[in-house]
């Protein structure tokens, strides 16, 4: 009976012309290639590589092999697709990384939907800021990660590249939150002379481009990626900020003061590793939150 394995190694050499890109796309040692290759040759009673020059190439019966597995294994994968198809969404698990704005507002949406429409999957929240979520998402921690960039920061970030793929969900403004009694206006050029408060590493990049836009360097007071924090000290006259409007529509203090800040754009993802198709849960829950957006 001949081995699925060894199959395999004989359709890479047959297609790559070589042991050596064989063994790197399978992610073997170049004697382990050769092992197997001697094996199937036992297992077949025919000799199906042969040494010319440096490389090798297949012989006749190694041709006639190596057509024949690469049709077994479509054969064999597509079956498993379809079964992953036809059982993934019934059972399992789908793990999601989000940042808090985003788990007090659509997240929550697309959870339900995803609970309605496959009943049988067992998903799994983790809040994490941006770089964190793409860490557990790079480490296979997680399947999808909610993030979010700013429309003037660099594109991709470092953590962004090599393999990750983002799923625009739709873009989120910014806003100047000022306490109570103030003037409504979204110029952070107004308080240039006042305390701020700012938030996480991406979101403090943003308030000081902002403010450098606008021809000054704040007073950062306060650091916390707390919106409800945030909003309760701008309340109490200790300082001003900038938050994006899912902070403000995961919680609103009723004595703050918003406007909407020309050019303060954040840009939210949905965040997938490795080469597509996307398993079926993971697609279900892409689905799910492209639906649940603002």
């Amino acid at each position: 009976m001949l081995d699925m394995l060894r199959l395999r190694v004989l359709d890479a050499v047959a297609r790559h012309g070589s042991v050596t890109a064989a063994a790197r796309e399978l992610h073997y040692s170049q004697p382990s290639v050769s092992h197997h290759l001697a094996r199937l040759e036992a297992e077949t009673g025919a000799r199906l590589v042969q040494r010319v020059g440096r490389g090798i190439r297949l012989t006749e019966a190694g041709l006639v092999l190596a057509d024949r597995a690469a049709e077994i294994i479509g054969r064999l994968d597509s079956a498993s697709a379809e079964l992953a198809a036809h059982v993934g969404l019934r059972a399992g698990r789908v793990r999601l990384a989000a940042f808090p704005s985003a788990l007090g507002t659509f997240v929550p949406a697309a959870a339900v939907r995803l609970s309605r429409e496959h009943p049988g999957l067992d998903l799994r929240l983790v809040e994490a800021e941006p770089p964190q979520a793409l860490a557990m998402l790079r480490a296979g921690q997680v399947d999808v990660a909610v993030t979010f960039r700013y429309a003037t920061a660099p594109a991709p970030t470092p953590a962004e590249e090599d393999g990750v793929r983002l799923t625009a969900l739709f873009d989120d403004p910014g806003f100047l939150v000022t306490p109570p009694g103030t003037a409504a206006d979204g110029s952070p050029a107004a308080y240039a002379g006042a305390k701020w408060i700012s938030g996480c590493d991406r979101c403090r990049g943003h308030l000081l481009e902002l403010c450098a836009a606008a021809g000054f360097a704040p007073s950062i007071a306060f650091t916390t990626d707390d919106y409800v924090a945030v909003q309760a000290m701008v309340a109490a006259g200790l300082g001003v900020t900038v938050l994006p409007g899912l902070a403000l529509a995961a919680h609103r203090h009723p004595d703050v003061r918003t406007s909407a800040i020309p050019g303060s754009t954040r840009h939210v993802f949905a965040a997938t590793y490795g080469e597509p198709p996307e398993p079926p849960a993971t697609a279900a829950l892409l689905a799910a939150l492209a639906d649940a957006v603002p």
